[in-house]
């Protein structure tokens, strides 16, 4: 019998309560993908902001020049303002917008409208670290642009400065687009910056993994190196709700881009999501410095506690890790244990303890519950004792889970 719409209704309810027990109290939540927002911008999320549609741009109608197609925009063009004040103050930008729906959806608008057509660009390799909406056939082919690989080696996947400035001299293209999804190390960015400008290339930065801890100075300060536009998703190791935004001091290129946003790569700009990104930010501005060396030193922590339970890591001669995150060695896992990547994943969630399937580990969500350095002994002995020795720990885990309670930097 097919279920009534009030009883689908009651299901609903039990689903997402059984998440918030299960997400926001019951596991250790290692992913580097994911964060914890604080109780005040998941309060705005939940606010009337999340059912209004506004469309602050000047346009002509009907003989008039409008600033904005809707009445009753007085709060929401404020706080658009003040949260685009706080991103610029933040990241030591001139300009900012947060408009953005998701990090991708930032590097679509950057790189649809600074760059014209035809253009080629220079991009890590999924292969190389990363990420795979740089690759041939997405985002570089949906704009008719090319795009060449920009080398990262070695087990870190990290960026030489030499072989960078002398494949950007050589490839001479309109672009040099940075980031990765395995991030762990800054790059070497004067040199790179100065190869690019010499071409006449942008760089372009995509932060998007470490956006929060580029926000809190511990990373690098792209925009202090002279790269052109820094951009990225709010939900990684940076702490807000999911979204994007964008930040320069290239007034040139942000008088290009901004204009263009709204009927091109997206319309209503989700206000409920800039109320609680704009908290966030106000946030970071208080305590960012402190969040992002919190999580810096739980990584190298951690990893240096994994590696001496036994699980094979990358990069364990340069201190495994400069971000939020960890990379397992898997060809190693695989021939030390038995064990692949996505097994030990499943294995590990069974047991209230989350990573992600392909091999990395991050620390922004534990640093933002309170874990700090010394807790990363206790927490390695946990996952190796789940994931390497199949020993059922969940109690252990759910135990010790439940003494952590507000969020720290929030």
């Amino acid at each position: 019998m097919n279920a009534t719409p009030a009883e689908e209704e009651r299901r609903l309810g039990r689903l997402v309560r059984a998440h918030d027990r299960w997400r926001g109290r019951g596991v250790f939540n290692l992913l580097a993908s994911e964060n914890a927002v604080s109780p005040l911008a998941r309060r705005y999320l939940g606010s009337d902001l999340a059912g209004r549609y506004t469309l602050p741009m000047t346009v002509p109608f009907d003989g008039e020049t409008l600033d904005n197609s809707y009445a009753g925009t007085r709060y929401t063009d404020q706080i658009e303002r003040l949260a685009n004040d706080a991103a610029a103050r933040l990241f030591r930008a001139r300009h900012a917008t947060t408009r953005p729906l998701s990090g991708h959806i930032a590097a679509l608008s950057v790189v649809a409208t600074v760059l014209p057509a035809r253009s080629k660009l220079l991009a890590i390799p999924p292969e190389s670290g990363g990420y795979d909406g740089y690759a041939p056939g997405f985002l570089p082919a949906l704009l008719g642009h090319t795009v060449r690989p920009l080398p990262a080696d070695g087990p870190g996947h990290r960026v030489d400065a030499g072989v960078a400035t002398s494949t950007i001299r050589q490839e001479r293209p309109n672009a040099v687009v940075l980031g990765q999804s395995f991030f762990l190390f800054p790059y070497p960015l004067r040199p790179i910056v100065e190869a690019a400008h010499e071409v006449g290339a942008l760089v372009l930065y995509d932060a998007s993994h470490v956006l929060g801890l580029v926000a809190g100075g511990e990373f690098q300060d792209p925009l202090g190196d002279g790269v052109d536009v820094v951009f990225g998703s709010t939900h990684k190791s940076f702490p807000g709700p999911q979204g994007g935004l964008i930040v320069t001091n290239r007034s040139d290129l942000f008088e290009q881009m901004d204009p263009a946003l709204v009927w091109r790569t997206f319309d209503n700009a989700h206000w409920n999501r800039i109320a609680g990104l704009a908290q966030t930010l106000l946030e970071l501005e208080r305590c960012g410095a402190e969040y992002a060396r919190t999580v810096v030193a739980n990584s190298r922590a951690l990893g240096r506690a994994l590696a001496d339970e036994g699980f094979p890591l990358v990069a364990e001669a340069e201190g495994f890790t400069a971000s939020h995150q960890l990379h397992l060695d898997r060809p190693r896992l695989r021939e030390r244990h038995g064990i692949g990547g996505g097994a030990l994943a499943r294995r590990l969630e069974k047991q209230r303890l989350l990573i992600d399937l392909v091999g990395r580990i991050g620390t922004a969500e534990a640093s933002r519950l309170g874990l700090v350095p010394g807790d990363m002994p206790r927490l390695a002995a946990l996952l190796a004792r789940a994931g390497l020795r199949s020993e059922r720990v969940g109690a252990e885990v759910l135990s010790w889970r439940k003494t952590f309670g507000a969020l720290r930097f929030a």
